[in-house]
């Protein structure tokens, strides 16, 4: 009786924490669409709950206030962000580090759109929220990017240019897809196959790094 008893507990336990876990995706996912569709004043937590498909004190539960859905809402896309960059770290060199970033990044736009245009509307509105993971996190990542770029550049594996505004360039170029995913549908005539997007990664790719004088082979 007692191993049923604490196979139930643990049982239970897990069931709790899938729980939690899947209804803070839920949250997650419709703050993201909400905040998006109608920017950081016109959202309220009824409208993210009712897409979440959860009762009000729900969001409450997990998240206290708005500012806090919308502070997890911009942390989750960057540290996603951050993430993908990882790729650069240990790369032979540009063709490798760049080009699979672009990858990373590309996948992202089309998988989190709607993340990405918060980021963007937060930072075009001066930050308030995430200001201080621009002055912390983002400079020292950017940092940190840029000594590898000088490191490919010394090598002679690519072509000298200024490390921070290629990343300005890398980051406005991929995340475009995702910023004005509606423009490129309309002249696309509908949204991108994905043999489409495909294909946007390999020509952004391919024009990039020919740009800095790396073969993309």
């Amino acid at each position: 009786m007692k191993d049923e008893t604490t196979g139930s507990r643990t049982k239970n336990g897990h069931s709790r924490a899938a729980t939690r876990r899947a209804n803070e995706a839920a949250i997650l996912k419709a703050a993201e669409t909400v905040f998006a569709e109608a920017g950081y004043g016109g959202a309220t937590m009824q409208l993210i709950a009712d897409m979440a498909g959860l009762p009000k004190a729900n969001l409450h539960y997990y998240f206290a206030t708005k500012e806090a859905l919308y502070r997890a809402v911009v942390e989750r896309i960057f540290k996603i962000w951050l993430k993908a960059a990882n790729v650069m770290d240990d790369a032979a060199g540009p063709a490798e580090g760049i080009g699979a970033y672009i990858e990373a990044k590309m996948e992202i736009s089309r998988r989190h759109p709607n993340g990405s245009k918060v980021w963007a509307s937060e930072v075009m509105h001066g930050a308030p929220v995430v200001q201080d993971y621009l002055e912390t996190t983002l400079r020292e990542w950017t940092a940190g990017r840029s000594a590898v770029i000088e490191r490919w550049i010394a090598e002679g594996k690519m072509a000298p240019v200024e490390p921070a505004h290629l990343l300005y360039m890398l980051w406005a170029t991929t995340q475009h897809y995702a910023d004005f995913n509606h423009q490129i549908e309309v002249l696309n005539g509908g949204p991108l196959s994905p043999a489409a997007w495909q294909a946007a990664k390999t020509s952004v790719k391919e024009i990039i790094l020919r740009g800095i004088g790396v073969d993309p082979a």
